[in-house]
């Protein structure tokens, strides 16, 4: 998993309620278990018309957000089924950061372990940030973990709350394997004792 650093990308507003994980990836593209390429899925009922062609009212389809880093969105993000594929097809797409009031918990904890962030903030945060994140292309806005802010287009803060052993994982790049790997040498450490003092094992 890439190390989540500062950085400043476009913001796309989604200004929806309760987005489940069935919209973020809808169940025709769940046949795979690559991470990658699940991108062109991404909101697809939303983002394609049903001949297959670009729905050019969606957000992701404006010029201004194709290439969008960050989505602002409504209450409730990543609700319905636990589905892993959903962080894969925002990551994939080129998501590195959502910014909501709430995120249902499986989704929120699936994002930390694909190398996404997800940001809880109180709605009159998400009000200025999504009033923001409808400028365009000049909608830009800066994710620091590291000191826990995110910098809006006018230089406007807001602080925002990780617990530190996530912040910990997402800024050194660990996931669930690349935790237990830093614990290589004690795993190798104790497989040495247990062989000696259980040979027969």
């Amino acid at each position: 998993m890439d190390k989540f650093e500062t950085f400043t990308g476009i913001a796309a507003p989604l200004p929806i309620t309760n987005i489940d994980t069935d919209m973020i990836i809808p169940k025709q593209y769940l046949k795979t278990i690559k991470r990658t390429g699940l991108g062109t899925g991404l909101f697809s009922e939303m983002r394609y018309k049903e001949d297959g062609s670009d729905n050019p009212d969606f957000v992701l389809n404006k010029p201004a957000y194709r290439k969008a880093e960050i989505l602002v969105a409504g209450d409730n993000f990543g609700c319905g089924s636990s589905r892993e594929h959903a962080p894969w097809a925002l990551l994939d797409f080129g998501i590195r950061c959502v910014i909501s009031t709430s995120f249902a918990d499986i989704f929120y904890n699936n994002c930390f372990k694909n190398g996404i962030l997800p940001i809880t903030v109180s709605q009159a945060d998400l009000d200025k940030l999504m009033d923001d994140a409808r400028r365009g292309a000049n909608a830009t806005m800066t994710i620091d973990l590291p000191a826990q802010e995110i910098r809006g287009p006018d230089g406007g803060v807001v602080k925002f709350e990780i617990d530190a052993f996530r912040k910990h994982c997402l800024i050194n790049g660990l996931d669930d394997i690349g935790l237990t790997m830093e614990k290589a040498n004690a795993i190798a450490d104790f497989e040495k004792q247990n062989a000696n003092a259980r040979p027969w094992a």
